[in-house]
């Protein structure tokens, strides 16, 4: 074991840990760290083994294998209250339903220690949110990716929490997002499904596996061809909520969002069609063109029925009136 980083360890498999699961044979490397630890880090593509990703747990390790793990620096305990500007759309005793812009990261982790949602949550709901469902993420229950704009909900009580979890869980939630993709998907309405677990190509993308990872289910529905042909609005239903799932689904059948960088494809073709206004705005997107339009859900204390609808934010309302009229 190489240590010389200690955020990177280097472990060779002896010969006697042949056929064993790569979170097994860690933990007997590693005994500092424990083996639901060692799994989050396999999960999160932080395992590497000649330069590919080792993504599942359930891994056979070879003799003589050499693997890479990299060891993140922990994130703080307790996340700080920083105050922030939120867009609330509504908000009382148990729950807290916020409209998140383009850019802004759900909660703390390596990379981005604060300036998160869940600072500002805690900055505007107060200290009696630290806790609530875990002291690194207090109060989240379903999380947006940072360049997702759009509604999310989270709960100001251990009792909410535990409601909201169990009807997301459950699939009892409503959650449709408006996402503008290359191409017009055919046929115009359907599901797409497939089991999303981490790339075993890089470790930072989430991909369709023949084998491994979980169940994933996102309907979509044509609303709007755009660009004559070129690109189209899409409306998208997740059943399941798995990590990037949309972005996943959708460019796995080759509509890959709009200024997605991580799963989007060069459309070079479709650009050099479109004019130049349209042309200009699609490179001028700096973020995957999708937004969490409608979340609907039963109230966690009251059982009421809890439905919000989000417009589309200036930048993805401006691309779409620029693909619609190409010239």
């Amino acid at each position: 074991m190489d240590a010389a980083d200690p955020r990177r360890i280097e472990i060779t498999a002896p010969p006697s840990r042949a056929g064993e699961r790569i979170d097994r044979t860690l933990a007997a490397a590693l005994p500092e760290l424990s083996r639901s630890r060692l799994k989050a880090l396999i999960e999160a593509g932080c395992l590497t083994s000649d330069g590919e990703t080792i993504a599942e747990a359930s891994y056979r390790v070879k003799a003589g294998q050499v693997f890479v793990l990299d060891v993140p620096p922990p994130a703080p305990a307790r996340p700080q209250a920083q105050a922030m500007d939120l867009a609330v759309v509504y908000e009382d005793e148990a729950v807290i339903v916020v409209d998140k812009p383009a850019g802004l990261v759900v909660h703390p982790a390596p990379g981005n220690p604060d300036r998160t949602l869940v600072n500002a949550l805690i900055a505007h709901c107060g200290d009696s949110l630290l806790g609530i469902g875990g002291e690194r993420r207090p109060g989240i229950v379903h999380r947006l990716d940072k360049d997702t704009s759009g509604l999310l909900v989270a709960a100001k009580t251990e009792t909410a929490h535990a409601e909201l979890v169990r009807q997301f869980s459950a699939r009892e939630i409503e959650r449709v997002y408006k996402a503008v993709v290359w191409g017009v998907p055919a046929p115009t309405q359907g599901e797409l499904s497939g089991n999303i677990g981490r790339s075993p190509h890089n470790r930072k993308k989430m991909a369709v596996l023949a084998h491994g990872g979980r169940p994933a289910v996102t309907r979509y529905k044509v609303e709007r061809a755009l660009a004559n042909g070129n690109a189209a609005l899409v409306g998208c239903r997740l059943l399941t909520g798995r990590t990037h799932q949309i972005r996943v689904h959708l460019a796995e059948a080759g509509h890959p969002l709009i200024g997605d960088p991580l799963y989007g494809r060069a459309h070079g073709k479709r650009l050099r069609q479109l004019g130049k206004r349209a042309r200009d705005a699609v490179r001028a997107f700096d973020r995957q063109a999708l937004h969490a339009a409608t979340l609907g859900f039963r109230h966690p204390v009251t059982g009421a029925p809890c439905r919000f609808e989000s417009r589309l934010p200036t930048d993805l309302a401006r691309l779409i009136e620029a693909l619609s009229n190409t010239p």
